[in-house]
């Protein structure tokens, strides 16, 4: 069927006006998983906790400014980010090729054909059976275009879902951000505890060893058994032999903090190598409400749009079921002279609509479309264990949090006690009726309690880093 340009065009917009029907179920949210939380002004185990807006930057509220640039540098150069970022860039290109598939389809070609081949010549030549070439040029040149129209919005559904892809890779990336913040700020907070501990234990050792030397002198003087000095002996080699374990661990952090900023093992070494306290969260410590949490933690986020992206799949297979209209279209020139290739007279135009359908595939149609729905019905599920899941974590970090800050008030008083003890020895050996092995034992029982109390801070502190990843922060950042 010829047509002329105008034609195909009118066509085309006419068919451009059915565009409007979009079968299959219309996304209407997620389904509430968890009305009373929604509902609720402060979790359940918040205790003392603030109930205003959590920051952001919540690494920020642990005064160290060496953590800070850590995690700035983890943020810049961490190759799980980076892995991360590449797949929004894939799921966004994936949205735009989804967007133009409903355009048209455009493509020319251009040819040059030259045939030869005999023919009669006239006159005296052909009295006598002669004959001579002739060459025939064609020149084409051919302009095509398709459009499937979207009649029953199958496209429409297409665009929908990888638009919801895109939205869910962009939440995960936010939750790679929260994940690696929160490693961050745990392996420094176990380098800075190991340091600590590999400190009292080399005071512990020294102790011991002055122990060992004084009973060597009483066992001289006849005060002391060889048994005594044995087992003060034996004590020693295993507060010796626990500081290779932990000089182990401190290069095991070194190497884990250098790989999550991107960098190789060692790197940091030079950095980090001199010992430094453990950080300490603030007192008062917002965690706003459940609602909150529902709409910020990026798992959830992410749920929430894969829960529309396999909504959207049902409809585009349930488009299926309906026909496919084509629209073809096509200009070309042909002449068996260049020069005349675009004049009117070369012109030819097609213009037709293609009508496709297979009702005999209903059959493969349903058992897609059934397909489809299972795995709504999956994504569904996983979305509403995600949303328990995220209150369980918040409601648990909460409460590990809170006890935590009880056991550490608890073991203050207990080091209280023995700086009390250790200052009651001295003015013992001032008098008189205190020994050195009396000191010495007060001093390591002292060393004990602050030991005690450095690994309960260390631990309040990976609680408070446990809660704020719970919370879903860092990704606003």
């Amino acid at each position: 069927m010829t047509r002329s340009p105008a034609h195909v065009l009118a066509l085309a917009s006419t068919a451009s006006l059915l565009c409007g029907c979009v079968v299959g179920p219309d996304y209407k949210g997620a389904p509430l998983v968890a009305p009373k939380a929604a509902q609720s002004p402060a979790f359940k185990r918040a205790g003392d906790a603030g109930s205003g807006a959590p920051s952001a930057t919540w690494w920020m509220a642990l005064n160290d400014a060496e953590l800070d640039r850590l995690i700035e540098a983890a943020l810049a150069a961490s190759p799980d980010l980076a892995a991360a970022r590449a797949r929004v860039v894939q799921a966004r290109a994936g949205l735009k090729q989804a967007r133009d598939n409903r355009l048209p389809t455009t493509g020319s070609t251009a040819a040059y054909l030259a045939s030869k081949g005999l023919t009669s010549v006239l006159g005296s030549s052909a009295s006598q059976g002669g004959s001579a070439a002739s060459t025939l040029d064609i020149y084409t040149v051919d302009f095509d275009a398709t459009w499937e129209i979207d009649l029953f919005g199958g496209k429409a559904r297409a665009v929908e879902s990888a638009k919801a892809q895109a939205q869910a890779q962009a939440a995960a990336l936010d939750g790679a951000k929260v994940s690696l913040e929160a490693e961050v700020a745990e392996a420094y907070v176990t380098l800075r505890e190991l340091q600590e501990r590999m400190k009292l234990s080399r005071r512990d050792a020294e102790i011991e060893q002055r122990v060992l030397t004084l009973t060597r002198e009483r066992q001289a003087g006849g005060s002391a058994s060889a048994l005594d000095v044995e087992q003060l002996n034996n004590q020693l080699q295993s507060t010796q032999a626990q500081l290779v374990p932990i000089r182990a661990q401190i290069d095991q952090q070194l190497d884990r903090l250098a790989i999550l900023t991107g960098r190789e093992p060692g790197a940091l070494d030079a950095e980090l190598e001199p010992p430094a306290p453990v950080p300490e969260p603030p007192q008062s410590v917002a965690v706003g409400d459940p609602a909150a949490l529902l709409r910020r933690r990026p798992d959830i986020r992410e749920a929430e749009r894969r829960l529309q992206q396999y909504h959207a799949i049902i409809g585009e297979r349930v488009a299926d079921f309906f026909p496919k209209v084509t629209l073809l279209g096509s200009i070309g020139y042909t002449s068996p002279s260049l020069s005349n290739l675009f004049a009117s007279s070369s012109q030819t135009s097609v213009g037709a609509p293609l009508l496709q359908w297979t009702p005999f595939d209903f059959g493969r149609t349903r058992a897609k479309v059934a397909q489809a729905k299972g795995a709504f019905a999956e994504a569904e599920a996983n979305y509403k264990a995600t949303v328990l899941d995220a209150l369980q974590d918040a409601e648990t970090a909460l409460s590990r949090y809170g006890r935590q800050r009880e056991s550490v008030q608890s073991l203050l008083k207990v080091k209280a006690s023995a700086d009390r003890s250790a200052a009651l020895q001295a003015i013992r050996v001032d008098g008189g009726t205190a020994t050195t092995l009396d000191v010495l034992e007060t001093e390591r029982q002292r060393i004990q309690a602050e030991r005690s109390v450095a690994d309960a801070k260390a631990e309040l502190t990976t609680d408070f880093i446990t809660l704020q990843k719970s919370l879903g922060l860092g990704w606003q950042a």
